[in-house]
């Protein structure tokens, strides 16, 4: 039997050899535009956590693009583009140079424009508004999560990429941008927004007191580089100053990089699973606390509709491990991970490597999570949160105090 498997293998490695060989020219001969979508492809069939490739021969789908022709780099790109849509799955993309740089200054915590995280509308190709950025121009102009981009400077979204209607966005600070929203069934609106530089500052701290008991009141707005550093030093500072809970607020919050709310988690959470990470062959991996919670205090979560991605992981830990109350209303659900990865000229590709799944072996991804206590989201202004016009802050207040 070992031996039959050894032969099986060995006749299988040769027969992908010699299709390699058949398909491809060899590496000595391909232009750098070849070269390109070749690692492209490369870079796809390696990472990409759907195994079956949307139910299709990715190698045939190689062999088909390598044999056009690519006079320029934009022929390179507009293949790779048309590769990837086969996937049919939006947050796998290729960005080019000016993309990838901007992301990858976005994930580091500065960002130009208008303040939206955006993303495809579940069943559609729409764009969608995961969440205004606090603060911005989008969210003083009543942009909701969930509403629809119809139209960006009268051109179509349906027309745009994730990544090009994100572009168009953006610009230089002081210019106009149009664009036509639809909340829900209401009839579509015109938005006409300023754009300007917006300092991501992710964390906002107060101590508040309520009926004699000091509250320490944190409000998360983006999962980016700095967010970990500075959530933990404000959660030490309340706690010298007499904090006895703590409400954290991910509402509005798309998330970012996963790595910052798995840290964050650390800080409330001494042991148990954070997040289980699912792949493309189903192996299911981990992460764990590692016993450097900050704090035992009791703990309330703010979540609504705009709660995302990395949000929905912290939330999801916190909540299955009995180590916090959700309250609000339920999360987005977008439970899908992705990767960046060079290319070789400066251009990018985000690649959905994994899915997560709570402690609790909960799929977020098109469900989100829901919230210990439903409690409908106010329509109030940011400058009203964790005032006493914000319904879903006083009840995680009363959630505190009654423990």
């Amino acid at each position: 039997m070992v031996r039959a498997s050894f032969w099986f293998g060995w006749i299988l490695s040769l027969q992908v050899a010699l299709f390699w060989c058949w398909g491809v020219p060899s590496a000595v001969a391909l232009t750098p535009e070849q070269q390109l979508v070749l690692q492209a492809w490369r870079t796809v069939n390696q990472a990409y956590y759907d195994e079956s490739f949307n139910h299709q021969n990715w190698w045939l789908t190689r062999d088909r693009t390598m044999k056009q022709q690519f006079p320029d780099e934009e022929a390179a790109y507009q293949a790779i583009t048309k590769m990837i849509a086969t996937l049919d799955e939006p947050f796998t993309r290729l960005l080019r140079p000016e993309q990838y740089r901007s992301l990858k200054v976005n994930t580091a915590g500065e960002l130009s424009g208008v303040g939206l995280q955006i993303g495809v509308k579940v069943g559609s190709k729409s764009i969608e508004v995961i969440a205004p950025i606090a603060g911005s121009p989008a969210a003083q102009a009543g942009i909701l999560p969930h509403d629809t981009i119809v139209e960006i400077d009268a051109v179509p979204t349906s027309e745009l990429t994730l990544d090009t209607a994100a572009v168009r966005m953006r610009g230089k600070t002081g210019t106009n941008v149009s664009l036509i929203v639809q909340t829900a069934d209401q009839s579509p609106r015109e938005v006409i927004l300023i754009r300007r530089k917006i300092e991501l500052n992710p964390v906002t701290a107060e101590l508040h007191t309520e009926n004699g008991r000091k509250i320490g009141y944190l409000r998360l707005s983006q999962f980016s580089a700095k967010a970990a550093e500075e959530l933990g030093e404000n959660i030490t500072k309340f706690k010298q100053q007499g904090a006895t809970g703590y409400v954290l607020d991910l509402r509005n919050n798309p998330g970012g990089l996963v790595q910052a709310g798995v840290e964050i988690a650390r800080q409330w959470l001494n042991e148990g699973t954070i997040v289980y990470t699912v792949d493309r062959r189903g192996a299911i991996d981990s992460i764990e606390s590692t016993g450097t919670a900050l704090t035992d205090a009791p703990l309330a979560v703010l979540v609504n509709e705009g709660t995302a991605s990395a949000s929905e992981i912290l939330a999801g830990a916190l909540q299955d491990n009995g180590r916090a109350k959700l309250i609000g209303t339920k999360t987005f659900g977008k439970g899908l991970i992705q990767s960046l990865f060079d290319l070789p000229n400066g251009s990018g590709l985000a690649v959905t490597v994994a899915k997560y799944e709570t402690p609790n072996h909960h799929d977020i991804h098109k469900l989100g999570i829901i919230p210990d206590r439903v409690v409908p989201t106010p329509e109030i202004l940011l400058e009203s949160a964790a005032t006493a016009d914000d319904t879903q802050y006083l009840a995680a207040v009363k959630e505190l105090l009654d423990n």
